[in-house]
């Protein structure tokens, strides 16, 4: 695939909007450990996690609310108890706080200052997805 210095890295790179991309860029490198990549003008924002990217963009919510929370996204991290500490002291709104699951993931939520949602997992264990009732298409498995 060809590389463009003007997009960031990632096959799948999510767009969330606020209505301060600069604030919210400031609020998402401080509480969640994100890093700027790019600005484009004052209305798009391009920000960098590890090998992951988001794009923040200037605008309003859509459905005439100040929540998003019909969406989400999902970010791996080295250390979820730390991470969770650093959002909880930033001031993130916890959703739930760190969980490990049967599926081999520690994970907590939070919503950013506009209302995002935000899950952070950290792997702590390669369970296969049999063992916990799923059904993993990929090497074979069928869905009924």
């Amino acid at each position: 695939m060809p590389s463009n210095r003007s997009l960031p890295p990632g096959q799948i790179i999510p767009e969330l909007t606020y209505p301060n991309v600069s604030a919210a860029s400031l609020w998402l490198c401080r509480a969640f450990g994100f890093s700027e990549r790019l600005r484009i003008a004052d209305h798009r924002i391009q920000l960098r996690y590890g090998s992951g990217s988001i794009v923040l963009l200037n605008g309003a919510a859509t459905n005439g609310s100040a929540t998003y929370s019909n969406h989400g996204v999902m970010v791996r991290v080295e250390n979820a108890d730390e991470h969770f500490a650093r959002a909880q002291q930033a001031g993130a709104r916890i959703i739930n706080s760190p969980t490990t699951y049967p599926y081999g993931e520690r994970q907590y939520s939070a919503e950013d200052l506009a209302g995002h949602r935000w899950t952070f997992t950290q792997t702590v264990a390669d369970v296969h997805p049999s063992e916990w009732g799923g059904v993993f298409v990929e090497e074979g498995g069928t869905v009924e």
